[in-house]
């Protein structure tokens, strides 16, 4: 004789229903915390008023057009382009060669290089802005572009190696051996397979290496010298002088830029692949 399964018992205890809604509750809760600040802002950008009050006063874009006629925010801007775009080229680099190294080969030393290479991952940012200050009055190096190039390659290289190294995790090294079977010396083994396939998750980490360097604040602060003020530095100087509508258009500009960077960091990283071509 089978038994029949009574449908009302196989419903889910109304405990667990609860827990569920909590939960859920509880996730919603968290994220209207995290973003609600983010979109007020943003909303704000828009407003007519003069003065930060809490007052919607009317729909207005002069604070944009504003941003494009400060001549202290477009050097910040140029400053802040310059140095991300030669710290990402640079630490790409090295980040995706370190990744190749790590990961192909065995050497003296591979587990404390491992874990010295996500050291600027775990310690605060203060300590190593400190650290980097030290060295740079120690070696003599005025504080300018240079060392704040410097100090963003030394944080970048790690990001980009995770990211790489995430990438060559997945990879089928199959399609290297059938490159060398078709009698492909290592250059083009590389040229023709590995680096298309490593392209996604190099550009990601390209992405997020600019991104990081774009956005950085604390780092730059304590290594910047006179004339190489970046974007966020510029904001902190405006904010102590009290928030207006200009610096939440700013911050909006910046918070949509770090947004798409990411988003498009992602998509390479999840949904981009390399096509090989042998041709």
């Amino acid at each position: 004789m089978t038994k029949r399964l009574n449908p009302q018992a196989m419903k889910t205890p109304f405990r667990f229903k609860i827990g569920r809604y909590i939960l859920t509750a509880h996730g919603l809760l968290s994220y209207v915390f995290l973003y609600a600040p983010i979109i007020i802002l943003i909303i704000f950008s828009f407003n007519a008023s003069k003065f930060v009050t809490g007052r919607w006063h009317g729909f207005t874009l002069i604070w944009y057009q504003k941003l494009f006629v400060d001549e202290a925010i477009g050097a910040a801007l140029r400053n802040s382009l310059y140095i991300s775009l030669v710290a990402t080229f640079v630490s790409t680099i090295f980040g995706t060669m370190v990744s190749l190294a790590m990961e192909r080969y065995n050497f003296w030393g591979k587990m404390p290089f491992d874990a010295l290479l996500y050291l600027p991952i775990i310690i605060p940012d203060i300590a190593m802005a400190v650290m980097l200050l030290l060295f740079f009055v120690m070696v003599k190096i005025p504080l300018g572009k240079l060392t704040i190039i410097i100090s963003h390659i030394a944080f970048d290289i790690s990001f980009v190696a995770i990211v790489v190294r995430a990438r060559l995790a997945q990879f089928d090294s199959a399609l290297e051996e059938a490159a060398q079977d078709l009698y492909a010396n290592n250059w083009k083994t590389f040229r023709y397979v590995t680096f298309p396939l490593l392209m996604p998750g190099i550009l990601a980490g390209a992405l997020l290496a600019f991104t990081l360097s774009l956005d950085d604040f604390v780092i730059t602060f304590f290594t910047a010298g006179p004339g190489s003020s970046t974007l966020p530095l510029r904001i902190y100087s405006l904010v102590k002088l009290g928030v207006t509508p200009e610096i939440n258009a700013l911050s909006a500009v910046m918070l949509l830029a770090s947004f798409l960077l990411v988003v498009l960091s992602v998509w390479l990283q999840k949904g981009g692949d390399g096509k090989v071509d042998f041709m």
